[in-house]
């Protein structure tokens, strides 16, 4: 079945999420890159008002996707989707009419907090509309959020030949675009009633101990993600000395994903358990930072334009297991968090998931890059990569044990199986 039938047999609903998706993807990876360098550059502001302004829009998004998950449960799911990207609307476009420091705090935060709505809605609704198809439909869901980010950067980089304000506007014009859209086509969802409180729901989830031991066990698939713009980068600019190394390492994984994304999916569904193939995938990911950590732990390459592309070569091999382990373990991921409680609360354990995910690429990030530092100080190189490699297999050890002993959501049985 090609990627347009596999489109054609989702319910319309999960169709119109999925060009959300490639939508939100492409309007934020259009403006988000280049903010800090029109912060520097442009506007002239010192590091540490960049790094305010960047970090308050990370925390708004991260440390509230429990309030967004919380209201899409409630609420609906669309409700609380058009709330979000009627949101970044607005902080796109404060973007563009601001430069003093006050209205880009204010554009960060609402800017933090759409994506805090939208996130887990978004998924909440997927996984509701979605049906026996989950693992499908959030593999497709990859496919566009990816063609999203492949897309907005090129975008942007053209639009950014006029001025900044242009491509914040852009960004701004397409969420608008997108709130309007789902406000005339998004089916409203199911929302369950409940008598209790939110923090009684949000307590429901935390002691959910199967639940949270997942959650736990998987930090390490958003950490090692994250290395594809942090570490990866950084070890393909050392073992080449080409300054540009970067954009290959991003394009691989990129491009992989596109190619093989619902591919894997399928063929993995069919056969094995969705534990066995998230396990299988982390360790995937850890394994993928092997083969950099041979040419970038050595001496600085020499001249030659020859052996700057031999020694590219682990670390695109590097980029590209990262991105099938991903590709491996994440559909079953997202079909897999719904089934650990009741339907009612399929938005808040999203949301809980992704707090607890953001608070470990938070801190993931801060280790890797300490253990950079570290290992140039010292004469390591080898250091940052072999912290990633055991933070996989850590994680990937985790879910097995989960898995033995029987703590996962199995997959129902279909009816006509057991006829």
């Amino acid at each position: 079945m090609s990627i347009w039938r596999e489109i054609a047999a989702l319910p319309p609903a999960v169709r119109l999420l999925l060009v959300n998706q490639l939508g939100v993807n492409t309007g934020f990876y259009l403006l988000i890159p280049y903010l800090a360098v029109h912060l520097s550059e442009d506007l002239g502001m010192s590091a540490a008002v960049v790094g305010t302004v960047l970090g308050v829009r990370s925390l708004s998004q991260q440390g509230l996707f429990v309030i967004g998950g919380s209201a899409s449960d409630r609420l609906g799911a669309r409700r609380v989707i058009i709330a979000g990207c009627a949101l970044r609307t607005a902080g796109f476009a404060l973007f563009a009419l601001g430069d003093g420091i006050v209205v880009l705090l204010a554009a960060s935060v609402l800017s933090g907090m759409a994506g805090a709505l939208f996130n887990p809605a978004v998924r909440a609704h997927l996984a509701q509309e979605a049906g026996e198809r989950k693992a499908e439909a959030f593999a497709l869901f990859n496919v566009f959020a990816t063609t999203g980010a492949l897309v907005g950067p090129l975008l942007g980089s053209v639009l950014l030949l006029a001025d900044f304000r242009a491509a914040a506007l852009t960004a701004a014009g397409i969420f608008a675009v997108l709130t309007v859209a789902q406000a005339l086509v998004l089916p409203p969802g199911r929302v369950a009633r409940t008598t209790n409180g939110v923090f009684a729901d949000w307590r429901e989830v935390a002691a959910n101990r199967p639940f949270m031991a997942f959650a736990c066990a998987m930090v390490s698939m958003v950490a090692l993600e994250s290395q594809l713009y942090l570490l990866l980068p950084d070890g393909a600019r050392r073992a080449t000395g080409w300054d540009g190394a970067a954009g290959p390492v991003f394009l691989v994984g990129t491009l992989a994903g596109l190619a093989f994304q619902l591919r894997i999916t399928r063929a993995l569904k069919r056969r094995g358990s969705r534990s066995t193939w998230i396990a299988a995938g982390l360790a995937l990911m850890a394994a993928a930072f092997l083969p950099p950590m041979l040419v970038t732990s050595g001496a600085p390459p020499d001249a030659a334009p020859s052996q700057a592309v031999l020694r590219a070569v682990p670390v695109l091999a590097g980029a590209l297991l990262l991105q099938t382990g991903l590709m491996v373990a994440q559909p079953f991921v997202m079909e897999l968090i719904p089934e650990f409680g009741r339907g009612g609360l399929t938005g808040t354990y999203f949301g809980v998931f992704y707090v607890v995910s953001g608070i470990a690429a938070a801190l993931g990030n801060a280790a890797v890059g300490w253990a950079m530092d570290t290992g140039q100080r010292i004469g390591a190189g080898w250091l940052p990569w072999a912290c990633c490699l055991v933070l996989g297999l850590v994680s990937a050890a985790g879910i097995t044990r989960l898995h033995r002993r029987g703590a996962l959501p199995r997959r129902p049985v279909p009816l006509s199986a057991h006829a």
